[in-house]
């Protein structure tokens, strides 16, 4: 996830990033790496204009990006493996031996995406797609359908009438990146890869709901024309919209539910990889991508049977504690859940009460913050609920990160289609993991950390990394007390890791040992109270992705436990080393802490 942070003063600093590689001289070896990855990383951005919209980059030499979307098509995809296949071989061309120690680290950082990135290639139909890792071009999770929307909605400035042609330009587009989505995903099918059934049948409630219905009504239409209303800008940009959308996106969506009703009756109800060719070398390369370690698939699921039969047992003694004996420990968390004192009414007044507490833990766990940080993030977080075209089939909870240069806050998502999924004893660990000390806060520091280069900034995408901070931040929240005197908050705390390490036994369990989505269900059910049927989804087109949570935590605990041991250990110190190189692979991540630490 990307964030934010002063780093460009608007279209000078732009155009002044662009054209660092060709003023550069090398005449090290650490400036011909810095040359080399400055301008792959800058190529990168060429061919992603909603990155840089994202990144706030979408000015000067770059201004003509904030009318793009990214080219999804078939020829698009192939020339990116070609430059995969090209970027490793200019990286094996630095003498890795020359290097300093720092230049040595984003050698390193950059070596293994580069070498992740040119082995997707054995698999044709693999799709890299921000933090997911795929088969399926188009699914409950995934697809240029489910991000345009979101895209346009909260991340496409509308501030002047050029930023709102822009996004009728960028609405003009959508159909032709579904029409791409649609026809890869059909070359997928004929090289037999195609998404589970019940997979299908959410992806086709979504596609439906996108599609039909007043389009004044919908999210893609109405931001444009309330932004621009909001600021003046005259016309009735609204209707442009509504023009565009009662046309050619309407078609674009039309063609692709065809396509995927008509994988619909070619598909089957297996769940795991064991539907695609070469599946285990296949989930082989995501659990090392999406975890940067080589733990096995029976590695890991030993791992998470340990950590659930601990982890039960601790929540068994607070809440025998409390009152609760009866039962397993799952039978309890579940009935615990449904208890009425701690459910928001699943209405609109229910949601906005529960985003309310939600805000009011996120400003008490910041104020915290110096305690634990050297450096605390100059920009501000927001909570938003997770567009309801989209929350059928989204996470609970997630992060999506701010501006470079501050102007757009770093977002926490909560999914509310039905209060009933976050008990109030819940939403405090789901707060740390996602906003602050966690993603939004950690993305914040690695932007705002300027000695660094904007590709060590906003690079990585290094799942282990990024979830293990999330979660490893929960344990820190701990630490910082805030559930003393809060029973129930530590409850959910230790709840969350029990999730974790579910999510380890589950994912290894579909794609490894020809689990059932009946049998994760059922695991869920019996070990964490709750059949999880989202989630098993989730992990079911995300092959991997879930075991980087736990197995992140787990190393950066262990990490911290070893500096621990050494004299003048200090926690501040510990963090930033941690934060301040950026997102990187756990091994060049011990690396790092161990040098600035010794």
């Amino acid at each position: 996830m990307l964030n934010r942070r002063q780093m460009l003063a608007a279209s000078a600093a732009g155009a002044a990033f662009a054209a660092a590689p060709a003023l550069a001289q090398p005449t090290t070896e650490d400036a011909r790496l810095d040359v080399l990855l400055t301008r792959q990383f800058e190529e990168g951005l060429g061919r992603s204009p909603q990155g840089v919209t994202s990144l706030g980059l979408d000015v000067g030499a770059r201004a003509g990006q904030r009318a793009e979307l990214n080219d999804r098509s078939p020829a698009a995809v192939a020339q990116q493996r070609a430059i995969n296949a090209r970027n490793l071989e200019q990286l094996k061309t630095i003498r890795a031996d020359q290097l300093s120690e720092e230049a040595r680290l984003s050698y390193d950082i950059a070596l293994f995406q580069r070498e992740i990135a040119a082995a997707e290639a054995r698999f044709p139909w693999h799709t890299t797609e921000g933090w997911r890792r795929t088969p399926y071009v188009i699914s409950q999770i995934g697809g240029v359908y489910s991000q345009v929307p979101d895209f346009l909605d909260s991340i496409h400035p509308v501030n002047t009438r050029e930023d709102a042609d822009a996004y009728l330009a960028r609405l003009a587009a959508f159909p032709k990146a579904l029409d791409d989505d649609t026809e890869r995903s059909r070359a997928h099918a004929e090289m037999g890869v195609v998404a589970p059934d019940f997979i299908l049948d959410k992806t086709l409630l979504q596609l439906r709901a996108l599609r039909d219905g007043a389009s004044e009504e919908k999210a893609i239409v109405r931001s444009l024309d309330r932004r621009a209303r909001d600021k003046g800008l005259g016309e009735d940009w609204g209707a442009r919209a509504k023009t565009l959308f009662d046309g050619p996106v309407r078609e674009a969506l039309s063609r692709q539910i065809a396509e995927i009703e008509r994988q619909r009756g070619l598909t089957s109800h297996e769940a795991g990889l064991g539907r695609v060719p070469d599946n285990q070398a296949y989930y082989a390369l995501n659990l090392k991508a999406y975890t940067t370690t080589e733990y096995s698939a029976d590695e890991i699921h030993r791992i998470g049977l340990e950590q659930v039969r601990d982890l039960q047992g601790q929540i068994d003694g607070l809440l025998k504690s409390e009152g609760y004996t009866q039962g397993s420990v799952a039978e309890r968390l579940a009935a615990l859940r449904k208890e009425p004192r701690f459910v928001w009414p699943n209405t609109d007044a229910g949601r906005a009460e529960l985003l309310a507490y939600v805000n009011a833990e996120m400003a008490k766990i910041r104020a915290l913050m110096p305690q634990v940080f050297p450096r605390i993030p100059k920009t501000d977080f927001v909570v938003r609920r997770v567009p309801p075209a989209t929350e059928a089939g989204a996470p609970g909870g997630y992060a999506q990160g701010g501006s470079l240069d501050g102007s757009r806050p770093g977002a926490y998502y909560i999914n509310l289609r039905d209060t009933a999924e976050w008990p109030r004893w819940t939403l405090k660990t789901l707060t740390y993991h996602e906003a602050a000390p966690g993603h939004l806060f950690q993305g914040a520091l690695a932007l705002e950390q300027g000695e660094l280069p904007l590709y060590r900034r906003a690079g990585g995408g290094f799942s282990a990394y990024s979830e293990g901070w999330g979660l490893y931040s929960e344990r820190l929240a701990d630490e910082l007390g805030v559930y003393e005197g809060d029973p129930f908050g530590r409850i959910g705390y230790l709840e969350s890791f029990l999730f974790r390490a579910n999510r380890l036994v589950v994912d290894t369990g579909l794609h490894s040992k020809g689990w059932s989505r009946e049998q994760a269900i059922a695991w869920f059910r019996d070990n964490l109270g709750d059949p999880n049927e989202t989630e098993v989804d989730r992990y079911c087109v995300a092959p991997g992705q879930a075991c980087s949570y736990k197995l992140g935590e787990i190393f950066i605990t262990n990490l911290r436990e070893e500096m621990k041991r050494r004299p003048g250990f200090d926690l501040k110190r510990f963090h930033a080393a941690v934060i301040d190189g950026g997102n990187i692979p756990l091994t060049v991540l011990e690396r790092r802490v161990k040098r600035l630490l010794a």
